[in-house]
Protein backbone atom coordinates (compact mmCIF):
# COMPACT_ATOMS: atom_id res chain seq x y z
CA UNK A 1 0.00 0.00 0.00
CA UNK A 2 1.49 3.40 -0.98
CA UNK A 3 1.96 5.88 1.86
CA UNK A 4 1.64 9.65 2.27
CA UNK A 5 2.79 12.00 5.04
CA UNK A 6 1.49 15.52 5.67
CA UNK A 7 2.89 18.61 7.37
CA UNK A 8 0.66 21.66 7.78
CA UNK A 9 1.76 25.17 8.69
CA UNK A 10 -0.38 28.22 9.37
CA UNK A 11 -4.08 28.73 9.92
CA UNK A 12 -7.16 26.57 10.47
CA UNK A 13 -8.02 26.86 6.77
CA UNK A 14 -4.75 25.15 5.89
CA UNK A 15 -5.50 22.35 8.36
CA UNK A 16 -8.94 21.93 6.78
CA UNK A 17 -7.41 21.84 3.28
CA UNK A 18 -4.88 19.20 4.38
CA UNK A 19 -7.67 17.02 5.76
CA UNK A 20 -9.52 17.40 2.45
CA UNK A 21 -6.41 16.46 0.45
CA UNK A 22 -5.96 13.41 2.69
CA UNK A 23 -9.45 12.26 1.66
CA UNK A 24 -8.26 12.26 -1.96
CA UNK A 25 -5.24 10.09 -1.12
CA UNK A 26 -7.30 7.79 1.11
CA UNK A 27 -9.80 7.21 -1.69
CA UNK A 28 -6.88 6.13 -3.91
CA UNK A 29 -5.76 3.51 -1.38
CA UNK A 30 -2.97 5.44 0.36
CA UNK A 31 -2.02 4.89 3.98
CA UNK A 32 -1.18 7.98 6.06
CA UNK A 33 2.05 7.77 8.08
CA UNK A 34 3.69 10.10 10.60
CA UNK A 35 5.80 12.78 8.94
CA UNK A 36 8.85 12.32 11.19
CA UNK A 37 8.61 8.74 12.39
CA UNK A 38 8.09 6.77 9.16
CA UNK A 39 9.26 7.16 5.58
CA UNK A 40 6.56 7.85 2.99
CA UNK A 41 6.18 7.51 -0.75
CA UNK A 42 4.66 10.99 -0.98
CA UNK A 43 5.25 13.99 1.27
CA UNK A 44 2.82 16.90 1.09
CA UNK A 45 3.68 20.17 2.82
CA UNK A 46 0.88 22.74 3.16
CA UNK A 47 2.70 26.05 3.57
CA UNK A 48 2.10 29.47 5.11
CA UNK A 49 3.38 32.88 4.00
CA UNK A 50 1.70 35.32 6.43
CA UNK A 51 5.12 36.17 7.94
CA UNK A 52 8.76 35.74 6.93
CA UNK A 53 8.89 33.10 9.64
CA UNK A 54 6.21 31.16 7.76
CA UNK A 55 8.29 31.20 4.56
CA UNK A 56 11.42 30.09 6.40
CA UNK A 57 9.68 27.32 8.32
CA UNK A 58 8.04 26.09 5.11
CA UNK A 59 11.44 25.76 3.40
CA UNK A 60 12.83 23.94 6.45
CA UNK A 61 10.02 21.40 6.41
CA UNK A 62 10.34 20.86 2.65
CA UNK A 63 14.05 20.09 3.04
CA UNK A 64 13.31 17.79 5.98
CA UNK A 65 10.92 15.77 3.81
CA UNK A 66 13.52 15.47 1.05
CA UNK A 67 16.09 14.21 3.57
CA UNK A 68 13.61 11.71 5.00
CA UNK A 69 13.25 9.92 1.65
CA UNK A 70 15.13 11.29 -1.38
CA UNK A 71 13.16 8.90 -3.61
CA UNK A 72 9.75 10.14 -2.46
CA UNK A 73 7.47 12.53 -4.36
CA UNK A 74 7.61 15.88 -2.52
CA UNK A 75 4.56 18.06 -3.19
CA UNK A 76 4.11 21.60 -1.87
CA UNK A 77 0.81 23.46 -1.64
CA UNK A 78 -0.61 26.40 0.32
CA UNK A 79 -0.02 30.14 0.42
CA UNK A 80 3.78 30.19 0.15
CA UNK A 81 3.52 27.81 -2.80
CA UNK A 82 1.03 30.17 -4.46
CA UNK A 83 3.15 33.30 -4.08
CA UNK A 84 6.66 31.84 -4.59
CA UNK A 85 6.50 28.70 -6.75
CA UNK A 86 9.84 29.32 -8.49
CA UNK A 87 11.58 29.80 -5.14
CA UNK A 88 10.26 26.44 -3.97
CA UNK A 89 11.13 24.63 -7.21
CA UNK A 90 14.70 25.88 -6.81
CA UNK A 91 14.98 23.50 -3.83
CA UNK A 92 16.49 20.28 -5.25
CA UNK A 93 14.11 17.40 -4.65
CA UNK A 94 10.79 19.27 -4.94
CA UNK A 95 8.55 17.53 -7.49
CA UNK A 96 5.25 19.43 -7.43
CA UNK A 97 4.10 22.94 -6.53
CA UNK A 98 0.35 23.48 -6.73
CA UNK A 99 -0.64 26.63 -4.77
CA UNK A 100 -4.10 27.25 -3.30
CA UNK A 101 -6.30 25.94 -6.10
CA UNK A 102 -6.65 22.79 -8.24
CA UNK A 103 -5.91 20.57 -5.24
CA UNK A 104 -8.27 17.94 -6.71
CA UNK A 105 -5.59 17.41 -9.39
CA UNK A 106 -2.83 16.49 -6.94
CA UNK A 107 -3.22 12.72 -7.43
CA UNK A 108 -3.05 12.88 -11.27
CA UNK A 109 0.07 15.05 -10.97
CA UNK A 110 1.65 12.62 -8.48
CA UNK A 111 0.96 9.70 -10.83
CA UNK A 112 2.42 11.65 -13.75
CA UNK A 113 5.57 12.54 -11.79
CA UNK A 114 6.05 8.93 -10.68
CA UNK A 115 6.31 8.02 -14.36
CA UNK A 116 8.33 11.00 -15.65
CA UNK A 117 10.23 12.20 -12.54
CA UNK A 118 9.98 15.70 -13.98
CA UNK A 119 9.10 18.58 -11.59
CA UNK A 120 5.74 20.27 -12.21
CA UNK A 121 4.75 23.87 -11.50
CA UNK A 122 0.95 23.76 -11.40
CA UNK A 123 0.38 27.23 -9.92
CA UNK A 124 -2.10 29.46 -11.77
CA UNK A 125 -3.06 33.12 -11.34
CA UNK A 126 -5.27 33.00 -8.24
CA UNK A 127 -6.81 36.40 -9.03
CA UNK A 128 -8.67 34.84 -11.95
CA UNK A 129 -10.39 32.28 -9.72
CA UNK A 130 -14.02 33.12 -8.95
CA UNK A 131 -15.41 29.73 -7.83
CA UNK A 132 -15.08 28.17 -4.37
CA UNK A 133 -13.02 24.97 -4.41
CA UNK A 134 -15.30 22.23 -3.04
CA UNK A 135 -13.39 19.80 -0.83
CA UNK A 136 -15.42 17.88 1.74
CA UNK A 137 -14.02 16.51 4.98
CA UNK A 138 -16.36 13.84 6.46
CA UNK A 139 -14.36 13.47 9.68
CA UNK A 140 -11.31 14.86 11.47
CA UNK A 141 -8.68 12.59 13.00
CA UNK A 142 -8.15 13.07 16.73
CA UNK A 143 -10.47 16.09 16.97
CA UNK A 144 -13.58 16.54 19.10
CA UNK A 145 -14.97 19.35 16.97
CA UNK A 146 -15.27 19.66 13.21
CA UNK A 147 -14.08 22.45 10.96
CA UNK A 148 -16.30 23.48 8.08
CA UNK A 149 -14.77 25.71 5.42
CA UNK A 150 -17.38 28.10 4.05
CA UNK A 151 -15.30 30.73 2.25
CA UNK A 152 -11.92 31.43 0.67
CA UNK A 153 -10.04 34.57 -0.38
CA UNK A 154 -10.28 38.20 0.76
CA UNK A 155 -11.22 41.53 -0.84
CA UNK A 156 -9.78 43.85 1.82
CA UNK A 157 -6.14 44.30 0.72
CA UNK A 158 -4.89 45.57 4.07
CA UNK A 159 -1.45 47.10 3.58
CA UNK A 160 0.29 44.60 5.88
CA UNK A 161 -1.30 41.45 4.41
CA UNK A 162 -0.28 39.21 1.50
CA UNK A 163 -3.31 36.94 1.80
CA UNK A 164 -5.35 38.31 -1.16
CA UNK A 165 -2.35 37.56 -3.39
CA UNK A 166 -2.03 34.03 -2.04
CA UNK A 167 -5.73 33.17 -1.75
CA UNK A 168 -7.39 35.42 -4.32
CA UNK A 169 -10.66 37.32 -4.05
CA UNK A 170 -13.49 36.29 -1.74
CA UNK A 171 -15.41 33.20 -2.86
CA UNK A 172 -18.31 31.71 -0.91
CA UNK A 173 -19.40 28.09 -0.74
CA UNK A 174 -22.97 27.35 -1.74
CA UNK A 175 -25.26 27.22 1.30
CA UNK A 176 -26.79 23.86 0.34
CA UNK A 177 -23.32 22.32 0.25
CA UNK A 178 -22.48 23.72 3.69
CA UNK A 179 -25.73 22.49 5.26
CA UNK A 180 -25.27 19.08 3.67
CA UNK A 181 -21.77 18.74 5.11
CA UNK A 182 -23.00 19.97 8.49
CA UNK A 183 -25.55 17.14 8.57
CA UNK A 184 -22.80 14.71 7.54
CA UNK A 185 -20.53 15.89 10.37
CA UNK A 186 -23.33 15.66 12.93
CA UNK A 187 -24.07 12.12 11.71
CA UNK A 188 -20.35 11.34 12.23
CA UNK A 189 -20.76 12.32 15.88
CA UNK A 190 -19.57 15.92 16.02
CA UNK A 191 -21.50 18.25 18.31
CA UNK A 192 -19.55 21.44 17.52
CA UNK A 193 -18.74 22.91 14.12
CA UNK A 194 -16.20 25.71 13.58
CA UNK A 195 -17.01 27.83 10.53
CA UNK A 196 -13.73 28.76 8.94
CA UNK A 197 -12.45 30.70 5.97
CA UNK A 198 -9.81 33.21 4.99
CA UNK A 199 -12.26 36.07 5.61
CA UNK A 200 -15.10 34.15 7.25
CA UNK A 201 -17.24 37.20 7.97
CA UNK A 202 -17.16 38.02 4.27
CA UNK A 203 -19.24 34.96 3.48
CA UNK A 204 -21.94 35.93 0.98
CA UNK A 205 -20.17 39.03 -0.36
CA UNK A 206 -20.29 37.39 -3.80
CA UNK A 207 -23.90 36.18 -3.41
CA UNK A 208 -27.29 37.83 -3.77
CA UNK A 209 -29.52 38.14 -0.72
CA UNK A 210 -27.64 35.60 1.40
CA UNK A 211 -24.87 36.20 3.91
CA UNK A 212 -23.29 34.80 7.08
CA UNK A 213 -26.31 35.75 9.20
CA UNK A 214 -28.61 33.74 6.94
CA UNK A 215 -26.22 30.80 7.06
CA UNK A 216 -26.07 30.88 10.87
CA UNK A 217 -29.86 30.71 11.12
CA UNK A 218 -29.93 27.78 8.67
CA UNK A 219 -27.24 25.95 10.65
CA UNK A 220 -29.17 26.71 13.84
CA UNK A 221 -31.90 24.42 12.47
CA UNK A 222 -29.56 21.43 11.98
CA UNK A 223 -30.82 18.77 14.40
CA UNK A 224 -28.11 17.30 16.60
CA UNK A 225 -25.72 20.24 16.15
CA UNK A 226 -25.18 21.78 19.59
CA UNK A 227 -22.49 24.43 19.07
CA UNK A 228 -21.56 26.74 16.20
CA UNK A 229 -18.32 28.69 16.39
CA UNK A 230 -17.06 31.39 13.99
CA UNK A 231 -13.29 31.15 13.62
CA UNK A 232 -12.85 34.90 13.07
CA UNK A 233 -14.97 37.88 12.08
CA UNK A 234 -14.37 41.59 11.50
CA UNK A 235 -16.12 44.12 13.75
CA UNK A 236 -17.47 45.92 10.68
CA UNK A 237 -19.27 42.72 9.61
CA UNK A 238 -21.24 42.42 12.84
CA UNK A 239 -24.36 44.40 11.92
CA UNK A 240 -27.80 44.56 13.56
CA UNK A 241 -28.89 41.28 11.96
CA UNK A 242 -25.78 39.51 13.21
CA UNK A 243 -26.28 40.99 16.68
CA UNK A 244 -29.77 39.50 16.66
CA UNK A 245 -28.28 36.04 16.01
CA UNK A 246 -25.75 36.61 18.79
CA UNK A 247 -28.57 37.49 21.16
CA UNK A 248 -31.09 34.78 20.27
CA UNK A 249 -29.20 31.70 19.05
CA UNK A 250 -28.67 29.02 21.68
CA UNK A 251 -26.09 27.26 19.50
CA UNK A 252 -23.70 30.12 18.84
CA UNK A 253 -20.62 29.70 21.05
CA UNK A 254 -20.03 32.56 23.48
CA UNK A 255 -16.69 33.52 21.99
CA UNK A 256 -15.68 35.72 19.07
CA UNK A 257 -12.25 36.37 17.63
CA UNK A 258 -12.36 39.93 16.28
CA UNK A 259 -9.05 41.35 14.94
CA UNK A 260 -8.34 44.92 16.04
CA UNK A 261 -4.76 45.10 14.65
CA UNK A 262 -4.14 48.62 16.02
CA UNK A 263 -5.74 50.91 18.58
CA UNK A 264 -4.99 54.25 16.92
CA UNK A 265 -6.97 55.80 14.07
CA UNK A 266 -3.90 56.99 12.16
CA UNK A 267 -2.36 53.53 12.22
CA UNK A 268 -5.67 51.91 11.25
CA UNK A 269 -5.92 54.24 8.26
CA UNK A 270 -2.37 53.35 7.17
CA UNK A 271 -3.27 49.69 7.53
CA UNK A 272 -6.36 50.33 5.35
CA UNK A 273 -8.69 48.92 8.00
CA UNK A 274 -12.38 49.71 7.59
CA UNK A 275 -13.23 51.11 11.02
CA UNK A 276 -12.15 53.69 13.58
CA UNK A 277 -11.24 52.97 17.19
CA UNK A 278 -14.55 54.52 18.31
CA UNK A 279 -16.54 52.30 15.96
CA UNK A 280 -14.66 49.22 17.14
CA UNK A 281 -15.11 50.04 20.82
CA UNK A 282 -18.84 50.73 20.40
CA UNK A 283 -19.26 47.44 18.54
CA UNK A 284 -17.64 45.57 21.42
CA UNK A 285 -20.14 47.19 23.79
CA UNK A 286 -23.05 46.11 21.59
CA UNK A 287 -21.77 42.53 21.39
CA UNK A 288 -21.48 42.35 25.17
CA UNK A 289 -24.94 43.82 25.51
CA UNK A 290 -26.32 41.07 23.24
CA UNK A 291 -24.23 38.32 24.90
CA UNK A 292 -23.16 39.49 28.39
CA UNK A 293 -20.85 36.55 29.17
CA UNK A 294 -19.06 36.58 25.80
CA UNK A 295 -15.28 36.16 25.54
CA UNK A 296 -13.68 38.38 22.88
CA UNK A 297 -10.16 37.68 21.60
CA UNK A 298 -8.14 39.65 19.07
CA UNK A 299 -5.01 40.13 16.94
CA UNK A 300 -2.67 43.12 17.40
CA UNK A 301 0.33 44.39 15.43
CA UNK A 302 2.80 46.41 17.53
CA UNK A 303 5.44 48.58 15.84
CA UNK A 304 3.62 49.13 12.53
CA UNK A 305 5.68 51.51 10.33
CA UNK A 306 5.08 55.10 11.42
CA UNK A 307 3.66 54.20 14.81
CA UNK A 308 4.77 56.75 17.41
CA UNK A 309 4.90 56.40 21.19
CA UNK A 310 1.65 58.35 21.40
CA UNK A 311 -0.08 56.04 18.90
CA UNK A 312 1.24 53.05 20.78
CA UNK A 313 -0.09 54.46 24.04
CA UNK A 314 -3.50 55.11 22.45
CA UNK A 315 -3.67 51.47 21.45
CA UNK A 316 -2.58 50.26 24.87
CA UNK A 317 -5.26 52.28 26.62
CA UNK A 318 -7.99 51.20 24.19
CA UNK A 319 -7.15 47.52 24.61
CA UNK A 320 -7.06 47.85 28.39
CA UNK A 321 -10.49 49.52 28.26
CA UNK A 322 -11.96 46.78 26.05
CA UNK A 323 -10.48 44.00 28.20
CA UNK A 324 -9.93 41.22 25.67
CA UNK A 325 -9.93 37.69 27.05
CA UNK A 326 -6.87 36.81 24.97
CA UNK A 327 -4.59 38.60 22.51
CA UNK A 328 -2.34 37.37 19.74
CA UNK A 329 0.36 40.05 19.45
CA UNK A 330 2.70 40.41 16.47
CA UNK A 331 5.80 42.46 17.31
CA UNK A 332 7.54 44.04 14.33
CA UNK A 333 11.35 44.03 14.91
CA UNK A 334 11.64 47.83 14.94
CA UNK A 335 9.58 48.02 18.12
CA UNK A 336 11.77 48.94 21.07
CA UNK A 337 12.61 46.56 23.88
CA UNK A 338 10.90 48.89 26.37
CA UNK A 339 7.63 48.51 24.50
CA UNK A 340 7.98 44.72 24.23
CA UNK A 341 8.64 44.55 27.97
CA UNK A 342 5.66 46.75 28.74
CA UNK A 343 3.32 44.58 26.68
CA UNK A 344 4.50 41.47 28.48
CA UNK A 345 4.22 42.62 32.07
CA UNK A 346 1.54 45.29 32.24
CA UNK A 347 -1.45 43.43 30.86
CA UNK A 348 -4.04 42.16 33.32
CA UNK A 349 -3.44 38.74 34.83
CA UNK A 350 -6.93 37.75 33.71
CA UNK A 351 -5.95 38.00 30.03
CA UNK A 352 -3.54 35.97 27.95
CA UNK A 353 -1.15 37.00 25.21
CA UNK A 354 0.51 34.95 22.50
CA UNK A 355 3.48 36.90 21.16
CA UNK A 356 4.84 36.37 17.63
CA UNK A 357 8.02 37.99 16.35
CA UNK A 358 7.73 38.89 12.68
Amino acid sequence: MPSVAFYTLGCKVNFYDTEAIWQLFKNEGYDQVDFDEQTADVYLINTCTVTNTGDKKSRQIIRRAIRRNPEAIVAVTGCYAQTSPAEILDIPGVDLVIGTQDRDKILPYVNEIQESRQPVNAVRNIMKTRVFEEMDVPDFADRTRAFLKIQDGCNNFCTFCIIPWSRGLSRSREANSIIQQAHQLVHAGYKEIVLTGIHTGGYGDDMENYDLTDLLWDLDKVEGLERIRISSIEASQIDDRMLDVIKRSDKLVRHFHIPLQAGDDTVLKRMRRKYTTEEFYNKMLRIREAMPDVAITTDIIVGFPGETDEMYRNGYELMRKIGFSEMHVFLIPSVRVRQQHEWKIRWTKKSKMHVCMN
